[in-house]
């Protein structure tokens, strides 16, 4: 699969082009930009909550965001117009400004095919793989039956290490037998 960048034409200001991150001979390489900035301030994850509505119990959500301060707000911007697809909120918590997909579709179809192209350099780039097989199984339905939900939800605890997880893996596979 091909993927066609669009241009960015925002403002980049206080530097010469040549002296931004992410320019190479005299042009400024958004893509690779864009890597280099997910593998810093990036967040590839899958959330997994009850919801007793929902055939298995369970739903799975993906998700890829950037956070970043109010005051650096045209990167987040420029990521934003990069995937044209997710949305940016402000962050009280931390108040910070964060992007983020996640509709399974425009994950699947505008985010992942950039960190095929132009892969993370750090071990995050793990996160990015592991996030690609979730959501192959997940446009296959296997989210919605418990095998499938076991799966998905023990490739998701292998996602970022020092992240927080409310439910364990006992805690899924033991709701399959009430």
């Amino acid at each position: 699969m091909s993927v066609t960048p669009p241009t960015y034409v925002g403002e980049m200001t206080n530097l010469s082009l040549e002296q931004h991150a992410g320019s190479r001979d005299g042009r400024f390489d958004v893509p690779s930009y864009i890597s280099g900035y997910f593998d810093g301030e990036g967040c590839f994850s899958v959330s997994i909550s009850p919801r007793p509505q929902l055939s298995v119990g369970w739903e799975v959500r993906p998700s890829v965001s950037v956070s970043q301060n109010e005051d650096r707000r045209q990167v987040v911007d420029m990521i934003h117009a990069y995937f044209a697809c997710g949305s940016i909120r402000r962050d009280r918590s931390d108040l910070t400004i964060k992007w983020e997909v996640r509709n399974l579709s425009k994950i699947v179809e505008s985010v992942l095919p950039h960190f095929r192209r132009w892969p993370l350099v750090s071990a995050k780039q793990s996160d990015v793989e592991l996030l690609e097989r979730i959501c192959e199984h997940m446009r296959m339905g296997r989210h919605r039956e418990p095998h499938g939900l076991m799966v998905v939800a023990g490739l998701a605890a292998s996602m970022n290490p020092s992240g927080i997880r409310r439910y364990s893996l006992d805690d899924i596979e033991r709701s399959f037998s009430r």
